[in-house]
């Protein structure tokens, strides 16, 4: 076997200034950048590098796994501190733990929370940007939260997922979604109040997060009523992804929760 180890690296991450995660040509990506740091750390050694999943350009991540192979055993502290000491200040490892090399991060069942963070009315201060969208109309933020509700449970997701895999599930539970005050991201230059989008589910469609957001925003704005959302749900709707999309720099990777011994 040529990798002998293999470790799941934590990391946290600011996406605004990348194209997501996966590697692009002609484009600056999270991946790219992680490999970059990593080859200063092993130098001549070789190693491999997966993440735990996609994230959308902007896309920023609280926590986030990386599965690396190696050929050669490391220092766990010892890596942890010459690896942040490479990453860019968009990049933090919080930790590092071996793992049996048939480990599949991909693949193994896992509980994720992601968070969309906004604020709505008066324009936020630049310095926001990067952390929360702003809706310049005013939003019933109560329906919306009747709204976000409607996602739990077990549904269709047909109308939230943009160029879906030929092998696509769209039948999908969430474990919870609510709508919930601002209390975990804050700073002196945020507006007063913001909120949070909270989802937790075993997994996504492609935007379905985003796509999700952008419905509840319209519906806040009284552009939706929450039948449109039931209906939207239901096995016998149209299929016909919605357009309107969040922006995605609000969009953030909270936690995930491992449901398999590592």
């Amino acid at each position: 076997m040529k990798y002998q180890f293999s470790y799941l690296i934590s990391l946290q991450f600011l996406g605004f200034r990348f194209s997501g995660w996966q590697k692009q040509k002609n484009a600056k990506t999270l991946h790219e950048m992680v490999d970059k740091s990593l080859s200063y750390v092993f130098e001549n050694a070789d190693f491999k590098t997966v993440g735990v999943g996609r994230t959308d350009a902007k896309v920023s991540a609280h926590f986030y796994y990386v599965q690396l192979f190696t050929a050669k055993k490391i220092e766990e502290i010892d890596f942890l501190m010459a690896l942040n000491a490479n990453l860019s200040p968009d990049f933090r490892a919080t930790n590092v733990q071996q793992v049996a090399v048939n480990f599949n991060i991909i693949n193994a069942a896992k509980i994720k929370e992601y968070h969309y963070y906004f604020s709505f009315g008066d324009k936020n201060h630049p310095f926001a940007a990067p952390f929360l969208v702003n809706i310049a109309e005013n939003l019933d933020l109560e329906l919306m939260q009747a709204g976000a509700k409607l996602f739990e449970g077990e549904h269709y997701f047909h109308k939230y997922c943009t160029k879906p895999s030929e092998n696509a599930i769209f039948k999908r539970t969430i474990d919870s979604c609510e709508i919930v005050r601002n209390t975990i991201l804050t700073a002196n230059f945020f507006p007063e109040h913001s909120y949070i989008l909270k989802v937790r589910g075993k997994g996504f469609l492609r935007y379905q997060i985003r796509l999700m957001m952008a419905t509840l925003f319209e519906l806040g704005k009284g552009n939706l009523t929450l039948d449109f959302i039931k209906a939207s749900l239901k096995e016998d709707n149209d299929r016909k992804y919605l357009r309107n999309n969040a922006p995605s720099s609000g969009l953030q990777l909270f936690a995930i929760e491992l449901k398999e011994t590592i």
